[in-house]
């Protein structure tokens, strides 16, 4: 490749790197609000469908490379790949998901074919379209989308409740494209732009500044203590058979030590029982019988095998009540490619070690609640807590609390629990939720529903959390209307789209 064409790589890259440092745990959410100028830059100005493609996917590939590169280890570790393979496989992702960017350049640049700077305009829609087409298409993967950024930033962070993590997308692309816009454009036009898009940043953090003011959630519906229990069951233990007695006894005694807390909720991390709960009644009944000795309702990670016809195998949370018994058992929705099943496992010989370790795990049947005396209670499992629109339908159902059950043991000392967390956090924004998340090595906590971390736990260690939550009945606007403003912008992608086309033609 020429200099010159290197050196037209650099912005794209750049803006790779931007958005990497926008995330945890290395960077700051003040880095995403530039992170994508200098790619917007690059596009516009080439003007060229297969430059733009080209910029977005250099892009895309620095951004999945900085953020997901725990994954080869994860393979080579649990999934018995060698490190070269592994490597391969994750470069292959990395590929995949770098598409979404090079398809957002590609559109980009073909209506600045048509409209010069002016396509900059358009840029939150079409970016916001691709992440839309992250979380629906090949299985879904919307990790680190660009509005998860702001989660900490909790004025911002607010209006999540009223379009979710896309609309803050959406809000922090336009800031990216009106300071593109002011770089190529001068005069009253580059004035009215930036007055536009600081009228529409003031409005949110207005209305971020008054939620977090009026705190009314904090106050509503009914009190209840909770606890998650963090086992810190090393992943080469949890399946260990000589360890069986001893994982179930940690947490039968951590149990105790949550309701001596006063906990009437307590909440056991994913695949916490190294057996399947309801399908070997005589090593559940120790559970069972120290939710009856103590009172409280416990909600547990599990397998769970169903033989109605040919045998189904689910990772499922299960709640038991006070007496004891089973009140309802909910089955993962969606499920982790090369992680719970292997599509197209009969094409896929040449990983034979990642496809052989994987167990054949059968999807859940769709958004279920569980019933704590009578209380909803959603429970996401693991990374089903990234999806919107999944954790939304269990409010849709009625719950009152959100939980989440995760075994992030896998990642290490990476950034994957912190950006896990992070992402589990900006559910209870959107939603109006207090949020419970056991996590077996961490990060464990609770969140209340403006996202702020009332309490968490460090990785790594043994911990029982408790803390007090609130069960709410509210309604906030994201949690009624879902991803509006997303479709929207997706009409808009198609206008703009349609518009080039058409004037071109």
């Amino acid at each position: 490749m020429a200099a010159g064409s290197l050196l037209d790589l650099t912005l794209p890259a750049a803006s790779g790197v931007l958005l990497v440092l926008g995330f945890p745990s290395v960077g700051h959410p003040a880095w995403a609000w530039v992170a994508l100028v200098p790619l917007l830059l690059s596009v516009v100005r080439a003007r060229s469908v297969a430059r733009g493609f080209t910029y977005g996917l250099v892009a895309g590939a620095v951004f999945f490379a900085g953020t997901i590169y725990w994954i080869p280890r994860v393979m080579e570790e649990y999934g018995g790949l060698p490190p070269p393979l592994a490597w391969s496989v994750h470069l292959l992702l990395v590929a995949v998901l770098a598409m979404f960017p090079a398809a957002f350049g590609a559109a980009l640049a073909m209506v600045a074919r048509r409209h010069g700077a002016a396509a900059l305009h358009a840029a939150p829609a079409l970016w916001v379209t691709s992440e839309l087409g992250r979380i629906h298409l090949f299985t879904g993967f919307p990790w680190v989308l660009l509005g998860y950024s702001q989660t900490p930033v909790l004025p911002v962070a607010q209006a999540a409740s009223l379009a979710g993590v896309l609309g803050l997308s959406a809000l922090v692309a336009l800031v990216n494209a009106t300071l593109a816009f002011a770089v190529e454009t001068p005069g009253t036009r580059r004035i009215r732009a930036v007055a536009a898009t600081a009228a529409i940043v003031l409005a949110a953090l207005g209305f971020g500044a008054w939620r977090l003011h009026a705190d009314t959630l904090r106050s509503a519906g009914a009190p209840l203590r909770v606890a998650a229990v963090q086992g810190n069951i090393a992943q080469h233990d949890k399946w260990n058979p000589a360890l069986r007695e001893d994982i179930v006894a940690a947490y039968i005694g951590m149990t105790r030590e949550a309701a001596a807390e006063g906990a009437g909720l307590v909440v056991w991390p994913e695949a916490a029982t190294p057996f399947a709960f309801q399908n070997d009644p005589v090593r559940a009944d120790a559970v069972r019988q120290v939710v009856r000795d103590t009172g409280v309702h416990l909600l547990l990670g599990t397998s769970h095998t169903r033989y109605d016809g040919a045998p189904r195998h689910y990772n499922a949370a299960v709640m038991v009540d006070a007496a004891g018994a089973t009140a309802g058992i909910y089955a993962k929705q969606h499920l982790v490619p090369f992680g719970e099943y292997v599509p197209l496992r009969r094409l896929l010989f040449f990983v034979s070690p990642l496809v052989e370790s994987v167990g054949d795990f059968s999807p859940g049947p769709g958004p279920r609640t569980l019933s704590m005396g009578g209380v909803p209670v959603g429970a996401a499992i693991c990374y089903e807590i990234i999806y919107p629109d999944l954790v939304r339908g269990f409010v849709t159902q009625g719950s009152r609390l959100l939980t989440t059950l995760t075994n992030d043991a896998w990642y290490g000392r990476t950034a994957a629990p912190h950006q896990h967390f992070q992402q589990a956090t900006m559910r209870a924004i959107e939603l109006g939720r207090y949020l419970v998340r056991a996590a077996n090595t961490g990060i464990s906590g609770v969140v209340d529903p403006y996202g702020r971390v009332v309490a968490s736990t460090p990785l790594f260690e043994r911990r029982v959390l408790a803390a007090d939550v609130r069960l709410l009945d509210v309604r906030t606007v994201y949690s009624r209307t879902g991803d509006v403003l997303a479709y929207a912008c997706v009409v808009i992608t198609a206008l703009a789209l349609w518009g080039s086309f058409r004037r071109r033609a």
